[in-house]
């Protein structure tokens, strides 16, 4: 069985921003919710900042969701040339 490395890739994105921004986003209304989370990601993510923005919300978003789409279309390539 092979992967599609395009939906996988995608479907890791979506998987991973979504998260990322459902923790942003209740951060925004209980500021203590998945402070050292989003600590982790800005020390990784150029330009995010752990502060209670929007700004911060969309921008960890769209790195994730590209971070993530990168890995998994990686991840979908490996295992189908190994697989073979």
């Amino acid at each position: 069985m092979r992967l599609s490395v395009k939906a996988f890739g995608f479907a890791c994105g979506l998987i991973w921003a979504g998260g990322l921004l459902c923790v942003a986003l209740v951060n925004l209304a209980w500021p203590a919710y998945g402070r050292a989370f989003l600590e982790v990601w800005s020390s990784i993510y150029p330009g995010v900042h752990a502060d209670q923005t929007v700004r911060s919300a969309i921008l960890v978003t769209l790195y994730g969701l590209f971070d993530a789409g990168i890995g998994g279309a990686v991840f979908a390539w490996l295992y189908n040339r190994l697989a073979c």
